[in-house]
């Protein structure tokens, strides 16, 4: 939390250093087994999607986790639907786990923070601070670009009214992550293209965050630079493992600085959008960053200068905007199947997202729909 003099950095600040450990490398997914024992968990419950469970890489993580394998929750879905999280709440209490491992993108990571956050409300012990131990050890292992296994937050989505909501708190972050480049390989290169565009929105939005720390605007300034870097290379050739390495590297600190940086109205938007219309989240988030950046620009100047010597360009959002089309990304909105109406919808409960509320520059409704309406 901090607060901020004028459109310049914060003048006030508290950094909070969440309890988490990193496991980054070639490998490091035969060595789970090993990080479970070190937090103390004996009874582990897997929680991923059909796909990845059925995959090689699944067996994988399967046999690393030894005997703590417990018992699997192979039914995550994309936004993560609230009667998936009840599924996976309920049986992680028949089973009696005392830790999760979530495998696989954001909505894994978000689907077991879930679970999670409600064995702590079931328990009566939330979590009231960083220093606290969460009701359940939580290890990630991420297959995509998302940072949400780093983060204390997750979301959710409503079937019945198309929004999301979330929660979370200082326990519900992952105790530990385990990042193997290996398990990104099987990944699509269009899902590549689309988590990786959110690794970059959550660095840009970190950086100009009214809450950003010092620690956090340099790590999304970093961050920024390695994605912008390695994305492009990852598209070009998903089976090269060096820039699947940097790339995964530039999503650490993605999903770092979150922690210690709020979104804005980019990701605002892009939740809203995706919760209404069902589009990948991260495909929101490539559509519309780009209006975002220019959206903000005459209210945070300096990290956009900032950010244009981070990327090596002249303009963000044009660089963006060009590294959207080098990724073969749809154009807009609208050719992703989002339709007026439902941008309309969204406009009109913007307000509401506590993101838009946070950006840096105040959002209007009318906003709100001339940038949809940029990024359509």
């Amino acid at each position: 939390m901090s607060d901020v003099d004028g459109v310049g950095a914060p003048s006030r600040w508290t950094h909070t250093g969440f309890a988490q450990q990193i496991h980054f490398g070639s490998g490091a997914v035969d060595r789970l087994g090993e990080v479970l024992k070190g937090l103390g968990a004996r009874r582990a419950l897997l929680v991923t999607t059909a796909g990845r469970f059925a995959s090689d890489d699944g067996a994988r993580v399967r046999a690393a986790m030894g005997r703590l394998h417990a018992a699997s929750f192979a039914e995550a879905l994309a936004h993560v639907p609230t009667p998936v999280v009840q599924d996976a709440t309920l049986q992680a209490r028949r089973d009696a786990i005392d830790s999760v491992v979530s495998f696989g993108g954001g909505s894994c990571a978000d689907l077991a923070k879930a679970v999670c956050w409600f064995a702590e409300q079931e328990s009566g012990t939330p979590g009231a601070s960083f220093a606290d131990r969460p009701a359940l050890v939580h290890v990630s292992v991420p297959t995509t670009y998302s940072g949400a296994e780093l983060t204390p937050f997750f979301g959710m989505t409503d079937p019945a009214t198309r929004q999301k909501q979330g929660g979370g708190g200082p326990t519900i972050a992952p105790l530990a992550a385990v990042y193997d480049p290996e398990l990104t390989l099987a990944t699509p290169a269009r899902v590549s293209a689309e988590t990786g565009m959110n690794a970059l929105a959550h660095c840009v939005e970190a950086a100009w965050s009214p809450t950003r720390t010092p620690e956090a605007e340099a790590i999304a300034l970093a961050g920024a630079r390695r994605i912008h870097a390695a994305l492009p290379a990852v598209a070009a050739a998903p089976d090269d493992r060096d820039a699947r390495r940097r790339m995964l590297e530039g999503a650490v600190l993605g999903g770092r600085c979150l922690q210690n940086g709020s979104m804005g109205v980019h990701h605002g938007l892009a939740q809203l959008v995706g919760g209404r219309t069902g589009i990948p989240h991260g495909l929101a988030n490539a559509m519309i960053l780009p209006h975002a950046i220019r959206f903000n620009a005459a209210g945070v100047p300096d990290t956009i200068a900032a950010l244009a010597t981070a990327l090596a360009v002249d303009d963000p959002a044009d660089a963006v905007e060009a590294l959207v089309r080098d990724l073969g990304l749809p154009a807009g909105l609208h050719e992703c199947g989002v339709t007026d109406e439902d941008l309309d919808a969204v406009a009109r409960i913007a307000l509401s997202n506590p993101n838009v509320a946070n950006n840096p520059r105040p959002v209007t409704e009318d906003d709100a729909r001339a940038i949809l309406a940029a990024a359509s």
